[in-house]
């Protein structure tokens, strides 16, 4: 008799079955095992979430801090002293508005660009999806992305906004544009990181340079009177993060009571897609971008374990 009570060979799985219900160790998905894995994935957001706090006195209330004191250091010098808040109704929502993404876009960009090198103990010693290391950044960005996002709604109630669908869509077009764009470039860097560890500094001053290519801190009206009617003012239309960033104010700052009546629409929310602007540009870059970011990754990361 068998182990099953019949007198029969014990029955092996079916080929079938093996592939439905198990996995061989080491089985790469490719750009799947983020979706795959996301027992692993979590465990990963869950340790950088205590690695990155340990040992801190507040903990996530740093994700109230920085872009409060941001906030401040950016309105007193060009709200107050260079005036910028007097042609510019709700500035201070305005402001914040751009902020929240440019924090956004850094935080996801620098740390998928550190994951790899980040974790090189766990790349180099045991076998992980490499994949899910950047995704885990990503989700830990979100994560504190979420406290920014509050005040900002807050605030925006506070000057007399109410949420509506064309600003949820806004919003959703925003951050669908911002985390895919974002997301492509930090696969392609995290590559080139693992082999050269400068790329992380050029990193750095790619997201200092980007707060002050896109309408964070300035109206784009201001940029179409400078550079008007030339290539380098399409090029500037075209940027993902000046969409999202004017996505964002139409989801928070463009139809406030104070604003719709006080300020003609910008420029780059003029065309055939206002309310939403050059969104269907953004998000067909975004993908590309996406797309290239994982193509690099996938051909590079055999090689992690050698690099690192």
């Amino acid at each position: 008799m068998t182990a099953n009570g019949t007198g029969g060979a014990a029955r092996l799985p079916s080929r079938a079955e093996q592939v439905e219900g198990w996995r061989a160790p080491g089985q790469d998905a490719g750009w799947l095992n983020p979706i795959r894995e996301r027992f692993l994935l979590r465990l990963l957001v869950r340790k950088e979430l205590r690695v990155r706090y340990r040992g801190s006195a507040l903990g996530m209330l740093w994700s109230y801090v920085k872009p409060a004191v941001q906030f401040i250091v950016f309105y007193i010098a060009l709200g107050v002293f260079l005036q910028l808040s007097r042609d510019t109704p709700a500035y201070a929502v305005y402001l914040f508005s751009g902020i929240v993404v440019v924090n956004l876009f850094g935080e996801v960009f620098g740390n998928a660009t550190r994951s790899i090198t980040g974790n090189q103990a766990l790349v180099s010693k045991i076998y992980l999806p490499s994949e899910l290391f950047p995704w885990a950044s990503m989700i830990v960005a979100l994560v504190h992305f979420l406290p920014q996002l509050a005040v900002l709604v807050v605030g925006a109630l506070l000057f007399g906004w109410l949420p509506s669908v064309t600003a949820a869509i806004a919003f959703l077009l925003g951050i669908v544009i911002l985390v895919v764009f974002t997301m492509g470039l930090g696969m392609i860097t995290a590559a080139l990181n693992a082999a050269f560890r400068d790329v992380e500094n050029f990193v750095d001053l790619i997201v200092m340079v980007a707060t002050w290519l896109s309408p964070v801190l300035y109206r784009i009206s201001m940029v179409e009177e400078a550079i008007g009617g030339t290539v380098w003012w399409w090029l500037y239309q075209l940027n993902p993060l000046t969409i999202v960033v004017e996505l964002f104010h139409v989801a928070f700052w463009r139809y406030g009571p104070d604003v719709v009546d006080a300020v003609a629409a910008d420029p780059s929310l003029a065309g055939p897609g206002e309310p939403f602007g050059l969104w269907w540009a953004g998000l067909l870059i975004a993908v590309v971008t996406f797309v290239v970011g994982t193509v690099v990754f996938e051909r590079s990361k055999r090689r992690f374990a050698q690099e690192l």
